[in-house]
Protein backbone atom coordinates (compact mmCIF):
# COMPACT_ATOMS: atom_id res chain seq x y z
CA UNK A 1 0.00 0.00 0.00
CA UNK A 2 1.36 3.31 -1.14
CA UNK A 3 2.34 5.74 2.07
CA UNK A 4 1.60 9.34 2.67
CA UNK A 5 3.64 11.37 4.14
CA UNK A 6 1.41 14.25 6.00
CA UNK A 7 4.55 15.48 7.52
CA UNK A 8 5.46 16.55 4.05
CA UNK A 9 4.70 20.18 1.69
CA UNK A 10 1.21 20.19 0.41
CA UNK A 11 2.74 20.22 -3.24
CA UNK A 12 4.41 16.95 -2.40
CA UNK A 13 1.37 15.56 -0.99
CA UNK A 14 -0.74 16.53 -3.75
CA UNK A 15 2.10 14.41 -6.25
CA UNK A 16 1.80 11.52 -3.89
CA UNK A 17 -1.76 11.44 -3.97
CA UNK A 18 -2.44 12.41 -7.82
CA UNK A 19 -0.01 9.16 -8.61
CA UNK A 20 -2.43 6.81 -6.78
CA UNK A 21 -4.79 6.46 -9.89
CA UNK A 22 -8.43 6.56 -8.26
CA UNK A 23 -10.87 6.85 -11.18
CA UNK A 24 -14.79 6.49 -9.82
CA UNK A 25 -14.76 3.10 -8.68
CA UNK A 26 -11.39 2.51 -7.51
CA UNK A 27 -10.68 4.60 -4.84
CA UNK A 28 -9.84 1.72 -2.51
CA UNK A 29 -6.28 1.79 -2.55
CA UNK A 30 -6.07 5.66 -2.05
CA UNK A 31 -8.73 5.90 0.83
CA UNK A 32 -6.51 3.04 2.59
CA UNK A 33 -3.78 5.18 2.54
CA UNK A 34 -5.53 7.95 3.77
CA UNK A 35 -6.85 5.64 6.39
CA UNK A 36 -3.27 4.61 7.21
CA UNK A 37 -1.98 7.64 7.51
CA UNK A 38 -5.05 9.56 9.45
CA UNK A 39 -6.04 6.90 12.01
CA UNK A 40 -3.00 6.89 14.07
CA UNK A 41 -3.52 10.93 14.86
CA UNK A 42 -4.57 11.02 18.36
CA UNK A 43 -6.30 14.59 18.09
CA UNK A 44 -9.23 12.93 15.15
CA UNK A 45 -11.91 10.32 15.97
CA UNK A 46 -12.42 8.00 12.22
CA UNK A 47 -15.20 6.87 11.16
CA UNK A 48 -15.01 5.02 7.59
CA UNK A 49 -17.58 4.11 5.74
CA UNK A 50 -16.64 2.19 2.68
CA UNK A 51 -14.42 4.46 0.79
CA UNK A 52 -15.25 7.76 2.52
CA UNK A 53 -13.17 8.73 5.89
CA UNK A 54 -14.39 10.95 8.38
CA UNK A 55 -12.13 12.71 10.97
CA UNK A 56 -13.64 15.05 13.59
CA UNK A 57 -11.81 16.92 16.30
CA UNK A 58 -14.48 17.10 19.43
CA UNK A 59 -12.69 20.25 21.36
CA UNK A 60 -16.19 21.40 22.69
CA UNK A 61 -15.40 24.69 20.87
CA UNK A 62 -18.62 26.79 19.95
CA UNK A 63 -18.83 26.38 16.34
CA UNK A 64 -18.52 23.53 13.80
CA UNK A 65 -17.12 23.67 10.08
CA UNK A 66 -16.94 20.48 7.92
CA UNK A 67 -14.17 20.84 5.08
CA UNK A 68 -14.56 18.32 2.46
CA UNK A 69 -12.89 16.54 -0.78
CA UNK A 70 -13.79 14.02 -3.18
CA UNK A 71 -11.22 11.63 -3.99
CA UNK A 72 -11.81 9.94 -7.44
CA UNK A 73 -11.37 11.46 -10.58
CA UNK A 74 -12.73 10.95 -14.32
CA UNK A 75 -10.42 8.07 -16.32
CA UNK A 76 -6.66 8.17 -16.87
CA UNK A 77 -6.14 9.43 -20.27
CA UNK A 78 -2.26 8.97 -20.84
CA UNK A 79 -2.21 11.68 -18.27
CA UNK A 80 -0.30 10.20 -15.11
CA UNK A 81 2.04 9.75 -13.78
CA UNK A 82 2.05 13.56 -12.45
CA UNK A 83 5.19 15.66 -13.89
CA UNK A 84 6.46 19.45 -13.47
CA UNK A 85 6.03 21.64 -15.98
CA UNK A 86 6.65 25.34 -16.36
CA UNK A 87 3.62 27.59 -18.14
CA UNK A 88 4.34 30.74 -18.90
CA UNK A 89 7.10 30.87 -16.22
CA UNK A 90 5.39 29.46 -13.83
CA UNK A 91 5.31 26.07 -11.62
CA UNK A 92 2.77 23.22 -12.46
CA UNK A 93 2.07 19.88 -11.79
CA UNK A 94 0.63 18.31 -14.35
CA UNK A 95 -1.36 15.08 -14.73
CA UNK A 96 -5.03 13.70 -13.96
CA UNK A 97 -6.13 15.09 -10.83
CA UNK A 98 -4.34 17.71 -9.81
CA UNK A 99 -7.42 20.46 -10.24
CA UNK A 100 -10.13 18.14 -9.68
CA UNK A 101 -9.72 17.57 -6.59
CA UNK A 102 -6.50 16.17 -5.00
CA UNK A 103 -4.72 19.52 -4.46
CA UNK A 104 -7.45 20.45 -2.44
CA UNK A 105 -7.55 16.92 -0.68
CA UNK A 106 -4.09 16.89 0.13
CA UNK A 107 -4.28 20.44 1.75
CA UNK A 108 -6.82 19.07 3.32
CA UNK A 109 -4.74 15.91 4.92
CA UNK A 110 -2.01 18.13 5.53
CA UNK A 111 -4.35 21.09 7.43
CA UNK A 112 -5.99 17.68 9.51
CA UNK A 113 -2.84 16.24 10.71
CA UNK A 114 -1.17 20.10 11.70
CA UNK A 115 -3.87 21.81 13.29
CA UNK A 116 -4.90 20.01 16.55
CA UNK A 117 -6.11 22.88 18.19
CA UNK A 118 -8.12 24.95 15.80
CA UNK A 119 -10.52 27.81 16.63
CA UNK A 120 -13.27 25.83 15.70
CA UNK A 121 -14.16 21.74 15.92
CA UNK A 122 -13.61 20.72 12.35
CA UNK A 123 -15.16 17.69 10.90
CA UNK A 124 -13.14 16.48 7.50
CA UNK A 125 -14.68 14.56 4.93
CA UNK A 126 -12.68 12.70 1.74
CA UNK A 127 -15.30 10.89 -0.10
CA UNK A 128 -15.72 8.43 -3.26
CA UNK A 129 -17.78 8.35 -6.24
CA UNK A 130 -18.40 12.18 -7.14
CA UNK A 131 -18.00 12.29 -10.43
CA UNK A 132 -20.85 9.56 -11.36
CA UNK A 133 -24.20 9.18 -10.54
CA UNK A 134 -25.30 11.20 -7.32
CA UNK A 135 -26.77 7.81 -6.23
CA UNK A 136 -23.36 6.22 -5.72
CA UNK A 137 -21.73 9.38 -4.30
CA UNK A 138 -20.01 8.39 -0.77
CA UNK A 139 -21.96 11.44 0.91
CA UNK A 140 -25.44 10.23 -0.36
CA UNK A 141 -24.64 6.42 1.42
CA UNK A 142 -23.36 8.35 4.41
CA UNK A 143 -26.09 10.67 4.80
CA UNK A 144 -28.16 7.33 4.89
CA UNK A 145 -26.35 5.83 7.88
CA UNK A 146 -24.23 8.71 9.74
CA UNK A 147 -26.43 11.82 8.91
CA UNK A 148 -25.29 13.46 12.66
CA UNK A 149 -21.71 14.29 11.05
CA UNK A 150 -22.96 16.51 8.50
CA UNK A 151 -24.06 18.66 11.41
CA UNK A 152 -21.82 22.17 10.99
CA UNK A 153 -22.34 26.15 11.11
CA UNK A 154 -20.31 26.08 7.73
CA UNK A 155 -18.81 24.08 5.07
CA UNK A 156 -16.00 24.39 2.96
CA UNK A 157 -15.96 22.17 -0.25
CA UNK A 158 -11.65 22.24 -1.98
CA UNK A 159 -13.12 21.84 -5.68
CA UNK A 160 -11.35 23.96 -7.86
CA UNK A 161 -11.90 28.00 -7.21
CA UNK A 162 -8.87 29.06 -8.94
CA UNK A 163 -7.72 29.92 -5.02
CA UNK A 164 -11.03 32.17 -5.02
CA UNK A 165 -14.44 31.48 -3.60
CA UNK A 166 -17.52 30.50 -5.38
CA UNK A 167 -20.67 30.47 -3.62
CA UNK A 168 -23.23 28.19 -4.46
CA UNK A 169 -23.29 25.90 -7.42
CA UNK A 170 -25.54 25.57 -10.51
CA UNK A 171 -28.24 22.21 -10.38
CA UNK A 172 -27.55 19.51 -12.46
CA UNK A 173 -30.23 17.43 -14.87
CA UNK A 174 -29.81 15.03 -17.37
CA UNK A 175 -32.54 13.38 -19.33
CA UNK A 176 -33.14 11.15 -22.06
CA UNK A 177 -35.36 12.55 -24.89
CA UNK A 178 -36.78 9.66 -27.26
CA UNK A 179 -38.04 9.25 -30.59
CA UNK A 180 -40.25 6.02 -31.56
CA UNK A 181 -40.33 4.57 -35.19
CA UNK A 182 -40.68 1.38 -37.11
CA UNK A 183 -38.17 -0.75 -38.02
CA UNK A 184 -37.77 -1.60 -41.60
CA UNK A 185 -35.10 -2.97 -44.49
CA UNK A 186 -33.57 0.35 -45.44
CA UNK A 187 -34.16 -0.95 -48.80
CA UNK A 188 -38.08 -0.44 -48.24
CA UNK A 189 -37.63 2.45 -46.00
CA UNK A 190 -40.89 3.72 -46.73
CA UNK A 191 -42.98 0.65 -45.22
CA UNK A 192 -41.20 1.62 -41.68
CA UNK A 193 -40.76 5.18 -39.43
CA UNK A 194 -37.12 6.45 -39.30
CA UNK A 195 -36.52 7.38 -35.52
CA UNK A 196 -33.47 9.40 -35.99
CA UNK A 197 -35.08 11.69 -38.57
CA UNK A 198 -37.78 12.56 -35.70
CA UNK A 199 -35.21 13.67 -33.53
CA UNK A 200 -34.46 16.41 -35.87
CA UNK A 201 -36.66 19.26 -34.17
CA UNK A 202 -35.14 17.63 -31.27
CA UNK A 203 -31.70 19.06 -32.15
CA UNK A 204 -33.31 22.09 -33.57
CA UNK A 205 -34.41 23.02 -30.31
CA UNK A 206 -31.65 22.88 -28.49
CA UNK A 207 -29.78 24.85 -31.19
CA UNK A 208 -32.31 27.19 -30.91
CA UNK A 209 -32.39 27.57 -26.97
CA UNK A 210 -30.92 30.58 -25.46
CA UNK A 211 -29.87 29.65 -21.50
CA UNK A 212 -30.58 32.30 -18.99
CA UNK A 213 -27.77 34.36 -16.31
CA UNK A 214 -29.47 34.61 -13.40
CA UNK A 215 -28.52 36.24 -9.95
CA UNK A 216 -28.88 34.90 -6.86
CA UNK A 217 -27.78 36.97 -3.86
CA UNK A 218 -25.86 38.89 -5.44
CA UNK A 219 -23.66 36.21 -7.88
CA UNK A 220 -24.87 35.61 -11.45
CA UNK A 221 -24.66 32.21 -12.40
CA UNK A 222 -25.13 31.07 -16.20
CA UNK A 223 -27.16 27.90 -17.11
CA UNK A 224 -27.13 25.83 -19.82
CA UNK A 225 -28.55 22.99 -21.95
CA UNK A 226 -26.63 20.91 -24.23
CA UNK A 227 -27.07 17.64 -26.12
CA UNK A 228 -24.59 15.58 -24.78
CA UNK A 229 -25.29 11.97 -26.18
CA UNK A 230 -27.08 10.49 -29.30
CA UNK A 231 -27.64 7.18 -30.14
CA UNK A 232 -29.74 5.00 -32.21
CA UNK A 233 -30.05 2.15 -34.91
CA UNK A 234 -29.50 -1.38 -34.53
CA UNK A 235 -27.92 -2.37 -37.96
CA UNK A 236 -26.89 -1.01 -41.59
CA UNK A 237 -29.03 -2.13 -43.31
CA UNK A 238 -32.30 -1.53 -41.05
CA UNK A 239 -34.50 1.98 -40.35
CA UNK A 240 -34.36 2.57 -36.65
CA UNK A 241 -37.46 2.18 -34.17
CA UNK A 242 -35.72 4.47 -31.63
CA UNK A 243 -33.41 7.30 -31.04
CA UNK A 244 -32.50 8.78 -27.56
CA UNK A 245 -30.72 12.27 -27.00
CA UNK A 246 -29.02 12.65 -23.81
CA UNK A 247 -29.52 16.21 -22.47
CA UNK A 248 -28.07 18.07 -19.67
CA UNK A 249 -29.50 20.78 -17.74
CA UNK A 250 -27.38 23.11 -15.41
CA UNK A 251 -29.79 25.19 -14.05
CA UNK A 252 -29.25 28.43 -11.41
CA UNK A 253 -29.85 28.02 -7.92
CA UNK A 254 -33.02 29.99 -8.19
CA UNK A 255 -34.49 27.06 -9.10
CA UNK A 256 -35.31 23.93 -7.69
CA UNK A 257 -35.02 20.18 -8.92
CA UNK A 258 -39.00 20.17 -9.29
CA UNK A 259 -38.66 23.43 -11.75
CA UNK A 260 -36.00 22.33 -13.35
CA UNK A 261 -37.66 19.01 -14.68
CA UNK A 262 -40.79 21.23 -15.73
CA UNK A 263 -38.93 23.33 -18.02
CA UNK A 264 -37.19 20.19 -19.57
CA UNK A 265 -40.38 18.83 -20.35
CA UNK A 266 -41.87 22.13 -21.41
CA UNK A 267 -38.95 22.58 -23.85
CA UNK A 268 -39.44 19.26 -25.61
CA UNK A 269 -43.23 18.76 -25.17
CA UNK A 270 -44.61 16.27 -27.20
CA UNK A 271 -41.52 14.24 -26.98
CA UNK A 272 -41.29 10.92 -24.41
CA UNK A 273 -38.89 12.47 -21.70
CA UNK A 274 -37.74 10.57 -19.25
CA UNK A 275 -34.86 12.28 -16.09
CA UNK A 276 -32.07 10.22 -15.13
CA UNK A 277 -30.00 11.98 -12.68
CA UNK A 278 -31.12 14.84 -10.65
CA UNK A 279 -29.22 16.92 -8.35
CA UNK A 280 -30.30 20.02 -6.81
CA UNK A 281 -27.90 23.81 -6.63
CA UNK A 282 -26.68 25.21 -4.10
CA UNK A 283 -27.84 29.10 -3.28
CA UNK A 284 -24.26 31.03 -2.61
CA UNK A 285 -23.93 30.42 1.30
CA UNK A 286 -22.54 33.83 1.90
CA UNK A 287 -24.79 35.29 4.57
CA UNK A 288 -23.78 33.17 7.14
CA UNK A 289 -21.52 34.96 9.57
CA UNK A 290 -18.91 32.05 9.45
CA UNK A 291 -18.79 32.62 5.56
CA UNK A 292 -18.30 36.39 5.89
CA UNK A 293 -15.25 35.76 8.41
CA UNK A 294 -13.61 33.59 6.10
CA UNK A 295 -14.19 35.31 2.67
CA UNK A 296 -12.62 38.43 4.97
CA UNK A 297 -9.58 36.26 5.81
CA UNK A 298 -8.30 34.67 3.00
CA UNK A 299 -8.89 38.22 0.83
CA UNK A 300 -11.73 36.82 -1.69
CA UNK A 301 -14.00 38.20 -3.92
CA UNK A 302 -16.39 36.01 -4.52
CA UNK A 303 -18.00 34.53 -7.37
CA UNK A 304 -20.56 31.75 -8.82
CA UNK A 305 -19.95 28.18 -9.08
CA UNK A 306 -21.54 27.01 -12.54
CA UNK A 307 -20.61 23.48 -12.10
CA UNK A 308 -22.17 21.03 -10.00
CA UNK A 309 -20.80 20.43 -6.61
CA UNK A 310 -21.49 18.74 -3.21
CA UNK A 311 -22.40 22.35 -1.60
CA UNK A 312 -25.49 21.45 -2.73
CA UNK A 313 -25.88 18.62 -0.16
CA UNK A 314 -24.87 20.95 2.98
CA UNK A 315 -27.06 23.83 1.74
CA UNK A 316 -29.97 21.27 1.15
CA UNK A 317 -29.12 20.26 4.82
CA UNK A 318 -29.29 24.00 6.18
CA UNK A 319 -25.63 24.41 6.03
CA UNK A 320 -24.45 27.43 4.26
CA UNK A 321 -21.19 25.98 1.65
CA UNK A 322 -18.66 27.74 -0.69
CA UNK A 323 -15.83 26.13 -3.12
CA UNK A 324 -12.16 27.10 -2.14
CA UNK A 325 -9.25 25.25 -3.57
CA UNK A 326 -6.55 25.03 -5.96
CA UNK A 327 -6.51 24.94 -9.84
CA UNK A 328 -8.49 26.66 -12.75
CA UNK A 329 -11.77 25.30 -12.98
CA UNK A 330 -11.87 25.21 -16.75
CA UNK A 331 -9.10 22.35 -16.55
CA UNK A 332 -11.09 20.02 -15.05
CA UNK A 333 -11.02 16.67 -16.65
CA UNK A 334 -8.50 18.21 -19.39
CA UNK A 335 -6.49 16.28 -20.68
CA UNK A 336 -3.81 18.96 -19.78
CA UNK A 337 -4.98 19.44 -15.99
CA UNK A 338 -2.32 20.94 -13.86
CA UNK A 339 -2.35 23.09 -10.87
CA UNK A 340 -0.19 26.09 -10.15
CA UNK A 341 2.74 25.34 -7.13
CA UNK A 342 1.92 28.77 -6.19
CA UNK A 343 -1.56 28.22 -5.92
CA UNK A 344 -1.80 24.96 -3.91
CA UNK A 345 0.16 26.74 -1.39
CA UNK A 346 -2.02 30.15 -1.00
CA UNK A 347 -4.92 27.98 -0.33
CA UNK A 348 -3.25 26.57 2.43
CA UNK A 349 -2.00 29.66 4.09
CA UNK A 350 -5.70 30.96 3.68
CA UNK A 351 -7.16 27.85 5.25
CA UNK A 352 -4.38 27.53 8.15
CA UNK A 353 -4.92 31.36 8.95
CA UNK A 354 -8.30 31.64 8.91
CA UNK A 355 -8.90 27.89 11.02
CA UNK A 356 -5.90 29.44 13.40
CA UNK A 357 -6.80 32.88 14.07
CA UNK A 358 -7.29 33.91 17.96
Amino acid sequence: MPVLDLSASSVDLTRAICDIPSVSGDEVTLADAIDAAIRPLSHLTLHRDGDTIIARTDLGRAQRVVIAGHIDTVPVNGNLPTRDVVIDGEPHLWGRGTVDMKAGVAVQLKLAAELVSPRVDITWMWYDHEEVDADLNGLTRLSRTRPDLFAGDFAILGEPSGGEVEGGCNGNLRAIVRTHGVRAHSARSWIGENAIHRAAPILARLAEYRPRDVTVEGLTYREGLNAVRIGGGVAGNVIPDLCEVEVNYRFAPSRDAAEASRHVRSVFEGFDVEIVDLAEGARPGLDAPLAQEFVAAVGAVPRPKYGWTDVARFSALGVPAVNYGPGDPHLAHHDEERVPLAQIEAVERGLRSWLTAP
